[in-house]
This record gives C-alpha cells, sequence and structure tokens, in this order.
C-alpha cells in the first residue's frame, strides 16, 4: 500500500499535465509547469524519461499564446541537426527548458544533412533566429567516410577530414546564437571489429584525439560550446539501443538524449541569466555527520569515519565550487553560538566560518533564513539553490513562495555530491577573475554594511564610502566578464537583452557602436568590472541600446554617474540627441525610473518598450561623492571629475 501511494504521488505532477493538456488549459496554466516539472526532477524515484514525456505533452501548448499570457516566461529558439536521427531529442530538451521556466520553439533540420543546414543560407533554417543551435554528431559521422573493410589508419584519415570541415565551419560561422556540438561516443561494436589489442588500442587513440580535437573548439570560440558525452555515458545509459541504431539511425539513444537535453537546458539557463549565485546549506546529516544539538560537537564528524568521509568529500565539492565564485550560506536548526564555536574549530571540517557570506542558526523557518540570505547578499531569491536532508525542510521552502531551487540530499552521504551538481545550477560560460573573487566582495559588503549603521544618513554614508567609477573600452581580457555581467545582470537591465561573448567582440570591433566597460570601488576595495554600456551612433544622434549594472552596486549613486558621464561625452563629441528604451522585465522595475530622473522625456511606446529621449541642452551633474576616471571625462567639469 505504501509503495503505491508513493508511487502515485511520483507521478502527480506528470498526472497534472495531462489533465492540463486534456482540457485545452495549458496555455492558461503554463505558470505551474516549471513548479511541476521542478517536483519531478528533484524525485530521485520519478519516473524514468520523465522530461520526454512532459515536453510531448507541453508540445500541444500554443506557443504565442503562452507568451501572451504569462509574459515573465522566457522564449528559446533552438535549431537542431544531426548526422542520423536529431528530432528525438525534442521532447526531452522541451521537457527541460520548461523547467526553467523557458518555453522552447525548435526546428529541426533535414536527416543527415547537418553540414548544409549549418552553411546554407537558403536551407531548413532559413529565417530563423536562433538562440541555440545543436548539432548532434555519433559515430556514423566519421565512420560514413571510411571503407567497407577499414583499419585503424582508416579511421584517422577520416576524423582528421571530418574535424577540419568541423573547424572550417566554426571559422566561417557567422550566424547568431551559440552553437552546440558533442563528443562523439565509441560503440564497442566498431572497436571490437578490429580483433587484435595493438589496433584497438590505435583506434582508441585515435577516437580520443578527434574527440580533444572537438572540445579545443569550445575552448576557443566564443560562440561555441562543446559537451563532453563521456561524464554521461560513465553516470548511466548506453551510446544507444542497436535495433533502433540499426533500424531508424538513432545513433543516439534515448538515455542519452535526455541526458544530453537535460546539459542544453543547463547552458539555455546560463544564456539567459538563470545561473544561481549562491548554495544555501543545512548543517546536520548535509554538511557533516550527526545531530549537533543532540550529540554536540565532538560526535560530529567529516572524517575519520566511512560516513564522516563522504560528509568531507561533500564539503571538498563545496569549496570547489566556492573557489569559482558561487557565496555559501548556512540554514540550520541550531544554536548560533554552537554553529559558529563548530565552524571555528572543529578539526574535521573543511568549511570555516570565513567560507560563509552569511550564517543562520536558529530555530525559525528556513525560508526565512533564505529570504534573509538574498536580501543581505543584494541578489534575487531565485539566485539561491537550498540543500537539505530534511524532506520536511525542502517542503517548506518549496511551497513558500520563494523561488530558491531545492537540492535534495537524503541519509546516504555518498550521493551528496552526486545530486548537488545534478542540475549544474552554477554552471556558467566562463569563470572569471570576478567570480573567483566574488566571496570577497561580499565581505567586503559586511563592512560596507556596518559603515551605513554608523553614518547619520544615507549621504554621510556615501561621502564616506570613497565611490570611484572608471569608465572605458572593455579590453580584451574582459570581454568574457562583460558578456557574463550581461548574462547575470536582471534588476539593472534596461532592455532585457544579453550579450554573448561573440557578440562583445562583433560590437567592440565595430565603429558604428559605442560599448563602455565599468569598473567601480570603494574605500573597501575593488569591485571590478560592474557595469557596461552599449549604444549605436546615427549620425548626430546616439542611440542607447542598453545599460547594464551589477546589483552589488546599486543604490551608490553609480547609475546616475555613468549615464551623466554618457550625456556629457555624447554632447562633448558633437551629438545633439541621445535615445534610449526601458523594456519592462520580470525583474527590472526598480530601475524604470532611471531614465526620466536625468532628464530624458518620455516619447511613447514601441513594442512595449517605453521610450525616451534627451536633446543635451543641458546634461546632469554626476553625483559629487562620486569619482570618475577615464577618457570619457572630457565633457565633465573637471575641476570636480579627473
Amino acid at each position: 500500500m505504501a509503495v503505491a501511494q508513493h508511487a502515485a504521488t511520483r507521478a502527480e505532477p506528470l498526472r497534472r499535465l495531462r489533465e492540463l493538456a486534456a482540457e485545452g488549459r495549458l496555455e492558461e496554466a503554463y505558470d505551474e509547469v516549471a513548479p511541476l516539472l521542478a517536483e519531478l526532477a528533484d524525485d530521485p524515484a520519478a519516473p524514468p524519461g520523465w522530461a520526454r514525456k512532459a515536453g510531448r505533452l507541453l508540445a500541444r501548448a500554443d506557443r504565442d499564446a503562452v507568451l501572451a499570457r504569462h509574459p515573465g516566461i522566457t522564449p528559446v529558439t533552438v535549431t537542431v541537426t544531426g548526422q542520423s536521427t536529431a528530432a528525438d531529442v525534442v521532447e526531452p530538451l522541451t521537457g527541460e527548458l520548461a523547467r526553467h521556466g523557458l518555453l522552447s520553439h525548435t526546428v529541426v533540420g533535414d536527416h543527415g544533412a547537418w553540414l548544409r543546414d549549418l552553411t546554407d543560407p537558403g536551407g531548413a533554417f532559413r529565417g530563423v533566429t536562433a538562440d541555440l543551435t545543436l548539432c548532434l554528431l555519433d559515430d556514423s559521422t566519421v565512420f560514413a567516410e571510411v571503407p567497407a573493410v577499414w583499419g585503424p589508419g582508416d579511421v584517422e584519415q577520416a576524423a582528421g577530414e571530418v574535424a577540419e570541415r568541423i573547424e572550417g565551419l566554426v571559422r566561417r560561422r557567422t550566424g547568431p546564437g551559440t552553437l552546440v556540438l558533442n563528443t562523439l561516443p565509441l560503440p564497442r561494436e566498431r572497436a571490437q571489429q578490429l580483433v587484435d589489442h595493438p589496433s584497438r588500442a590505435r583506434l582508441g587513440v585515435v577516437w580520443r584525439e578527434f574527440n580533444a580535437r572537438l572540445l579545443r573548439l569550445g575552448t576557443r570560440a566564443a560562440d561555441v560550446v562543446v559537451i563532453d558525452l563521456d561524464p554521461l555515458l560513465a553516470a548511466g545509459g548506453p551510446v544507444n539501443d542497436p535495433r533502433l541504431a540499426q533500424y531508424a539511425g538513432a545513433r543516439l539513444g534515448a538515455e542519452l538524449l535526455d541526458a544530453l537535453a537535460r546539459e542544453v537546458a543547463h547552458l539555455a539557463r546560463a544564456l539567459t541569466g538563470r545561473t544561481r549565485k549562491c548554495l544555501v546549506l543545512d548543517l546536520d546529516h548535509t554538511l557533516w555527520d550527526g545531530v549537533l544539538g543532540d550529540d554536540g560537537p565532538d560526535a560530529i564528524a567529516a572524517a575519520g569515519t566511512l560516513r564522516g568521509e563522504a560528509f568531507g568529500a561533500f564539503q571538498q565539492a563545496v569549496r570547489q565550487l566556492a573557489a569559482q565564485g558561487v557565496l555559501l550560506a548556512v540554514s540550520s536548526k541550531n544554536d548560533r553560538a554552537a554553529v559558529l564555536r563548530t565552524l571555528r574549530t572543529h578539526p574535521d571540517l573543511r568549511l570555516r566560518e570565513d567560507d560563509f557570506a552569511a550564517v543562520h542558526a536558529d530555530w525559525e523557518p528556513k525560508s526565512g533564513h533564505l529570504a534573509a540570505v538574498a536580501e543581505a547578499l543584494g541578489i534575487g531569491d531565485d539566485a539561491l539553490v537550498f540543500a537539505d536532508d530534511s524532506p520536511a525542510e525542502r517542503a517548506e521552502v518549496r511551497h513558500s513562495g520563494l523561488r530558491a531551487a531545492v537540492v535534495p540530499l537524503d541519509d546516504e552521504p555518498a550521493l551528496h555530491v552526486r545530486r548537488l551538481l545534478a542540475d549544474g545550477w552554477f554552471d556558467t560560460l566562463a569563470v572569471t577573475d570576478e567570480d573567483r573573487a566574488r566571496t570577497a566582495h561580499y565581505r567586503a559588503a559586511g563592512a560596507r554594511a556596518a559603515l551605513r549603521v554608523e553614518a547619520g544618513s544615507h549621504e554621510e554614508f556615501l561621502r564616506g564610502l570613497g565611490v570611484t567609477l572608471d569608465l572605458s573600452a572593455p579590453e580584451a581580457h574582459e570581454h568574457e566578464r562583460l558578456a557574463q555581467l550581461t548574462q547575470r545582470t536582471n534588476q539593472f537591465n534596461l532592455t532585457g537583452v544579453r550579450l554573448a561573448p561573440a557578440d562583445v567582440v562583433r560590437v567592440a570591433a565595430d565603429p558604428g557602436r559605442l560599448l563602455l566597460a565599468a569598473r567601480t570601488a570603494d574605500r573597501f576595495g575593488g569591485n571590478g568590472l560592474t557595469g557596461a554600456v552599449l549604444a549605436t551612433r546615427e549620425g548626430r544622434t546616439l542611440r542607447l541600446d542598453n545599460v547594464w549594472l551589477s546589483c552589488r552596486v546599486l543604490a551608490r549613486g553609480i547609475e546616475q554617474a555613468l549615464l551623466a558621464t554618457v550625456l556629457a561625452h555624447a554632447r562633448h563629441t558633437g551629438h545633439h540627441t541621445v535615445l534610449a528604451e526601458f523594456r519592462p522585465t520580470a525583474k527590472n522595475a526598480r530601475a524604470r525610473e532611471v531614465y526620466p530622473s536625468l532628464g530624458f522625456t518620455p516619447e511613447g511606446e514601441r513594442d512595449g518598450a517605453l521610450l525616451f529621449r534627451h536633446d543635451l541642452l543641458g546634461t546632469p551633474a554626476p553625483p559629487e561623492h562620486v569619482r570618475i576616471t577615464g577618457p570619457l571625462t572630457s565633457g565633465l567639469d573637471r575641476r570636480k571629475h579627473t
């Protein structure tokens, strides 16, 4: 009876989707889809292939009607091509994207025509502006080029020709969006056709060198991502079903495509600004073995026992994430003094108090802890990931209205690392120096908070903060960071537009465009590259395409100083007018008045965007407490700004 009840509970989200589809209410109730799929994904015992089943149901929804009813949902256009059957990835990809609040529109190319699909302007993708182009390659991509009777040398020659073809395609590629390739699995039945071990070994070398060549493309080309299928195969699932591979040309099997679809959805999440920033951790049976309040600090373990070593391995994985810019916080039902004492002194721990941006330990609901963490760090609750071994605590957070992702841990610590990393919540296109320094930045935020408390007023606080703004064209080594800033910034992203690294390289080289990087600092240290401006020169008019500013530095006068400098520069360089627009998104409401506050006049509305104009007859003065540097300060009053 209990087993049947548990199975019914697991099936509930899919049953609800079937009901909505059968009643023709998917469009109306599409805001239910992401939470339903999140519940499925969080359950380790969820039905196999749930994303594929969900994607099949969601394909019935009218995309335009969904967007009209739910403007907060982000559309993503994906083109799919490949060597063999590529369409099989569409359903799981639709389900995985929907889980993250993304509505997919997928266009599938012609069977086996990947090279033509990606190079012919009049081909299957004519007129499609793709955010992602997924090219599924498999072993037949190479073996289609070898003779009927072959040896390792034949495969080496064919692999080299295919690699050159792909590299040439990448070099010549000018289309929008990100190209996603994959490494090629080598099925056992290929290698076993060679009966001597030296030949098999040589084939293995040739195959791995070919895949390494593909992977290097992902390290060199800004708009290319190569997904390595080896870790997905190692985690479970065969390359294919031999019968479907033979009769239907499905060289990549359903289980592997399901796993690949999940990885592609993680990439789409990063491209659309949905990368999570902070991991909030429970302590008892999550970070260490034992219950601190019941057993005392001497009885908890993260080393020295079999289970303790598993918790130690989990802490090490968390440290690895933190070293790449993931913020850490604690949410624990424990006495705060005991928690801090344990974090400072326990010999087993690999994480210490200073590794955490915030520590919440009391008997209040954990949803309150998470809300407090988000507020203290100046990030949205949708930037949080919560990991806890207690189903009750996870349910409380999940149903609290917070948008935090929930990681389901349990009483088996050996699986903690796998479950934490399964959904790639912190996946990003690149890790920058600013990412690695993020924890230090947020520690400095604590010092700023102390100064704010001591100051008699907000104005006094700003004067004592010593804010500096350096504004100039980005250096080549800053391109990746600038692209990342546009992808992650939501609250002060005035049009919702985001740039891929390749976009940054292109506009930086365009003499008709103005791309600026804003670097900020104060008395507590540098904040790095925290803002950007993109504009287009149109004769005597400068059109502001977008402005981005990190939430870490908002409300310090930097946004006003940034735009005042741009206006003064426009006037100084002979422009008569600056045009701008504000396009409302689900998260940028706080920036709605920034243009009017700086003397821009409303010019109506177009396609949902508010239009503004500044005639530059007089430009606003930057806030006096902000010291501005860089080549654009020529138009400013240099008695105050250098």
